[in-house]
């Protein structure tokens, strides 16, 4: 599996990776990493460059090439994403298992989408088949974001309509680095007015300073949400896939009612002539979390499966 020179994918085929082991992300994999990306185009958040470099701390990301595909390992959940490159069958999947259990790891493929198991019903040979919802990810129409015209999304049409008569000099602008400042600032006062601290909320926090960090060199953008002086919202994004965008961070103040409706109804604006579609990434099983992103009638929730190895 430690090649020390494999090859990746690119546009001209041609590009070689040299490496001795498997490693962290760093910023220079960037490139590397949406090679893969523009090529078979991941509908999981997971995938997203700036996601893995910024939370790879909190969950021990590290990869790998495996026969050309790339291999991301998870060592808080102990499990590999679904290789990004060409389907392997699933003997080769099994034999990736196997070479994870040599290393040490546990040998589970996560990320599996439902679509692999239906081409390919030997999985359930080599792998038993898990669905994770709490993983599960929401994937929005664009353009209904902006519309706001079905009758699940009425209610967030008032509340933006609401917002924009009680601030009528609310503006919206680019989250510029100055104003970048600011929501670092609003984000650490929302974490610490939370009594006690949830050590979910604190492990956001810890990546969003790193994407505040490298915000260019990630590729990331936003927008902030701006009554007078005072900043109501933001939003983080960048893109997923061609056709993606995917929301990294979004805040708004409490204070504010409405405000969270109205960022949200703008970076859907903003990006509406740029991607069909928005993932807002998962609920991670919290009920008012889950409940908040089936309120904006998900296109899809995509629901990932876990592969377990059937020991021999």
């Amino acid at each position: 599996m430690y090649n020390r020179c494999d090859t990746y994918v690119s546009s001209d085929f041609q590009q070689t990776l040299c490496f001795p082991t498997a490693g962290r992300f760093e910023l220079d994999d960037r490139q590397m990493v949406q090679i893969y990306i523009d090529k078979y185009a991941p509908e999981s958040c997971e995938y997203n460059f700036a996601n893995l470099f910024c939370w790879q701390e909190v969950y021990r990301y590290s990869w790998r090439l495996f026969k050309g595909r790339l291999v991301i390992y998870d060592g808080v959940n102990q499990c590999a994403f679904m290789p990004l490159g060409e389907p392997l069958p699933p003997a080769e999947l099994a034999e990736l298992g196997r070479e994870l259990m040599r290393d040490g790891l546990v040998p589970d493929i996560g990320l599996v989408h439902k679509s692999y198991i239906t081409a390919y019903p030997r999985c359930e040979q080599y792998f038993s088949i898990h669905p994770e919802r709490d993983y599960a990810e929401y994937i929005y129409d664009v353009d209904q974001l902006c519309r706001l015209n079905t009758p699940k999304l009425h209610k967030k049409k008032n509340l933006i309509s609401q917002f924009e008569r009680t601030y009528p000099d609310f503006r919206v602008t680019v989250l510029t680095s100055e104003k970048q400042v600011t929501a670092r600032a609003m984000a650490r006062d929302q974490l610490a007015r939370q009594k006690p601290v949830s050590s979910g909320l604190a492990t956001e926090f810890e990546a969003m300073e790193k994407a505040f960090l490298h915000f260019d060199s990630l590729g990331l953008e936003g927008l902030a949400l701006m009554v007078g002086d005072q900043m109501a919202a933001f939003s983080i994004f960048s893109p997923l896939n061609p056709d993606t965008y995917n929301v990294q961070f979004e805040k708004s103040d409490y204070d504010f009612k409405g405000a969270a409706q109205v960022i949200n109804h703008q970076t859907a604006l903003y990006l509406r002539d740029r991607c069909r579609y928005i993932n807002r990434e998962q609920d991670l099983g919290i009920r008012g979390l889950r409940q908040a992103k089936k309120s904006y009638d998900p296109e899809t929730i995509l629901i990932p499966h876990t592969l377990q190895l059937l020991r021999e």
